[in-house]
Formats: structure tokens, sequence, C-alpha cells
């Protein structure tokens, strides 16, 4: 039927083909379940949101205290998100389960991005742990909702200053796949002073986090 092509677009910028021709396939299948005749442009809503963040899970039990933990946890990555200026726009906050998340935040992906600005990754990090930091502040509490979170930020700190050289102390140097013996040239210590450098990207982008949302 008519549905919001740019609308799709938006959400799904960086897709193969492939990945679209399943959403598509997907769409039909959630059309037919909603005895709709055509695909509407709901059925594709959903269909990206079962692809990128998993099936609904609406018969799932929860209990008040864990609904309270996710609402937290997902204001948290949607506030900071909010006021960080390369971010992208918040599109959806969920306290609905989806796959193994308790909730979820959607953000707009409106556009195909080749290069990535050390701004921008430092900002994703506060991104990723503006739940965490949520959870802290509101709840004094931290719980394991927020291990992929965790997951995604140690990557995207450890990249940062192993693969794409953004470490001041440590310059423009690729240390990822080296050998034992390759590493040693840079000094016997060099694997603390990365440990060292990842943590304090994570303790930097942590602390900015609470202090927005404070």
């Amino acid at each position: 039927s008519e549905v919001n092509l740019e609308s799709i677009a938006e959400d799904t910028a960086g897709f193969t083909g492939a990945e679209l021709a399943n959403i598509l396939n997907e769409a039909a299948i959630i059309a037919t379940k909603n005895n709709h005749e055509e695909i509407e442009n709901d059925d594709i809503e959903e269909a990206v949101k079962k692809v990128t963040v998993g099936l609904e899970k609406k018969e799932r039990v929860i209990s008040d205290k864990d609904k309270r933990l996710t609402a937290y946890h997902e204001a948290g990555h949607a506030v900071v998100s909010r006021y960080l200026p390369t971010q992208s726009n918040v599109k959806e906050v969920s306290i609905i389960p989806r796959g193994v998340a308790g909730g979820y935040t959607m953000y707009k992906t409106d556009e195909d991005k080749y290069y990535i600005s050390k701004t921008e990754m430092k900002e994703k990090l506060i991104a990723l742990l503006g739940g965490r930091a949520a959870e802290k502040l509101v709840l004094d509490d931290i719980s394991t909702g927020a291990s992929n979170d965790i997951e995604v930020a140690t990557k995207i700190a450890r990249d940062m200053v192993t693969k794409y050289g953004m470490s001041d102390k440590l310059g423009p140097i690729d240390f990822q796949g080296k050998e034992p013996y390759e590493m040693q040239m840079f000094g016997e210590d060099i694997g603390d002073r990365i440990g060292l450098e990842v943590k304090a990207l994570i303790d930097e982008a942590y602390t900015k986090a609470q202090q927005m949302l404070i």
C-alpha cells in the first residue's frame, strides 16, 4: 500500500539489498498475521524492529521492579543521546522486551556513513553508557541490563586506541593483530598502556553521562 519510503530509508541507512529484501519478507509475514491485504507502513516498521532488535515478547511476565529499572535505563540512553550533537535522533523508546533485550532505544539512521570522527565515537560511548549511569543515579544500584552496552562500548574504545590511532598518548599506531614480538618494539609495558587508554575513554564517557543526566 502507500508507504513512507523516506521514513523507511532513514531507518535502514547502510543496509544491503539482501537485508532490505529480508525486511520486506518479514513485513509480508507480519502483514499476513495482521490480516492486511497489502504490506502497510506499520508492517515494515515492525519488520525493521524485528530484524534489528528482535521479536517482540509481550507474553513475557515482568516484575514492576524490572519494568522500573528498564524504564530508567532506556530513558538514560534517550536523554543523553538527545543532548549529544553528533548522535542520531531518538526514534522510539520501549520497555517491551525484544529478543534478549528487556527494552530498547531506537535511533534514526538517516544517512550512510563511511567515516566516523573521534568526537562521534566518544559521544557514542557516552550514549551507550547512559543507561548504566541512569541506573546508578536513580536506583543507586547497577544491573546486568547494561552488559551489551558495555561490550559494544569496550570494543569501540579498544578500536579507537588500537586500530584507529586515536590515543593522544600512544599516537597513530596500529596495534591490532600484532604478534608478541612485534608489540615489544613499542615497549615492555605496551599492553598496560593500551589498557589504561581504553579504560580512560570508558571512565570519561561514564562520568560525562552521569553529569549530563544530573
